[in-house]
């Protein structure tokens, strides 16, 4: 089975080299991966005590913030590396003021495993959620080096719980615990005879909770918003937005304010969708004291806002399901205590799940569909209130797991 992973890893990155010429996003990842050793090389000494935190991409980050952050203060004469495989996660947190070094992870082949390994010689590795990568893990288990694995999530269709999947289960038993994100994952990992685990939860709803305790003031917003109803639509793609175009085409509400934050900031993305929206609309980069006021749609064609302008909605929108991207962080809204729509395709994620059933969240699957639910919640402040307080509810019963971790860890 490794002869055939390792073929197939060769394969892909070949893969990867072709399609870069054409893809922009892969491009990126295939260039910064070139780059990985000789970072490491003119950074870190034979000396030198290190950590290596793991994350697939922003999300994981995310999710893997509160630990890395409390592990920075324990750990303040150690250096610490942040690998991502995602451009997404990497271009955006490269400068990442938790870490010494952030980087591009190689592709997992032996070789590279090794010479990864001797390089960095970490004390603790931190994976997040389930990006498993059995040449690094099973070098990291030989060498006899700690490693653990937080907020995992695994379903019963992964190919750990497949015959075919020896290996990457095998890899999972690199790490000496892993912090599971419910019950039925720890289930899974005691059906493989993995027995170190903790249901902890989600370290998100951590994460999300402390942006309670920052200043999430947002001047253009409140000047944009002023008193009326608002409705943020957070990490849309184009289907999203198409949803949202037919209900701003359809609206006949006064006094409602909509923000919108693409996920893609292209500017021909961004000019394309202002251009489809038929009321006044005002980019963020092009905004003023005035066109913010007059203006019934704000666009936020840059990054780094959104979690701070969910605070001002009273409906918030996220984006991602109605086509097959990936639901993107609705817990950023919900603790906010706003009620929350998303598109249909949501399978995959637990907590969106969760917030429907307990009636804080509501999932469209068509352009009416929307525009029947908004119209709802927009007429009828009750049901508005108490959709978002069963959201911030669900956020405060779930906080705890990173006091699990950090008691584990001892830090």
């Amino acid at each position: 089975m490794g002869f055939i992973y390792n073929g197939i890893i060769q394969f892909f990155g070949l893969t990867l080299k072709i399609i870069a010429g054409f893809n922009q996003k892969i491009a990126l990842g295939v260039q910064g991966r070139s780059k990985t050793f000789d970072i490491l090389r003119k950074n870190l000494t034979h000396g030198d005590k290190t950590l290596w935190f793991h994350c697939a991409s922003l999300g994981e980050y995310e999710q893997g913030l509160p630990i890395f952050t409390a592990l920075r203060k324990h750990y303040a004469d150690h250096k610490i590396i942040l690998s991502f495989f995602s451009p997404s996660g990497y271009e955006i947190r490269k400068n990442s003021s938790v870490t010494d070094l952030v980087i591009y992870l190689p592709l997992d082949t032996r070789q590279n495993a090794k010479q990864f390994i001797d390089l960095v010689n970490p004390e603790l590795t931190v994976f997040v959620k389930y990006d498993i990568w059995p040449n690094y893990l099973n070098t990291i288990k030989k060498r006899h080096l700690r490693a653990i694995l937080i907020s995992g999530v695994f379903r019963a269709d992964q190919r750990f719980f497949k015959f075919y999947g020896g290996l990457f289960r095998h890899a999972l038993f690199a790490f000496e615990h892993i912090f599971t994100q419910n019950q039925a994952s720890k289930i899974l990992l005691e059906s493989i005879n993995y027995l170190d685990a903790t249901v902890s939860g989600d370290t998100r709803f951590d994460r999300v909770s402390n942006q309670l305790h920052q200043d999430n003031s947002l001047d253009f917003v409140e000047t944009f918003k002023q008193d009326d109803l608002c409705i943020v639509a957070g990490s849309t793609w184009p289907e999203d937005e198409a949803y949202l175009v037919d209900f701003i085409t359809s609206a006949s509400f006064t006094n409602l304010k909509i923000v919108i934050a693409p996920h893609n900031i292209k500017p021909s993305q961004i000019r394309k969708l202002k251009k489809e929206l038929p009321v006044r609309t005002v980019l963020y980069s092009e905004s003023d004291y005035t066109s913010l006021k007059n203006s019934q749609v704000l666009i936020l064609d840059t990054i780094g806002l959104l979690s701070k302008a969910y605070s001002y909605a009273d409906i918030a929108y996220v984006g991602g399901a109605v086509g097959h991207t990936g639901l993107h962080n609705t817990l950023e809204p919900a603790v906010f205590g706003v009620p929350i729509l998303i598109g249909q395709n949501h399978k995959n994620f637990p907590e969106a799940r969760a917030m429907i059933d307990l009636g804080g969240m509501f999932s469209i699957s068509s352009s009416e569909d929307l525009q029947a639910r908004l119209t709802e919640l927009i007429s009828n402040k009750t049901l508005r209130l108490s959709s978002g307080s069963k959201n911030a509810d669900f956020i405060k019963e779930n906080q705890g797991a990173v006091i699990q971790i950090r008691n584990y860890l001892r830090i």
